[in-house]
């Protein structure tokens, strides 16, 4: 499955990530990697609590 996520950068620094496809799931890191790791943790944690 392939997802659209937004990078944004957080005023006080780092960086967010939305998932329009997905309501409700966002994520945050301090570096890009960082984001891009949690977002597949949050998409995968969505997906699961979407099944229940």
């Amino acid at each position: 499955m392939r997802l659209k996520a937004i990078i944004h950068e957080a005023e006080e620094g780092g960086f967010w990530a939305e998932v329009a496809a997905l309501p409700g799931c966002f994520t945050q890191g301090e570096t890009l990697e960082e984001v891009d790791v949690n977002l597949h943790e949050a998409i995968e944690g969505w997906l699961l609590v979407a099944e229940l």
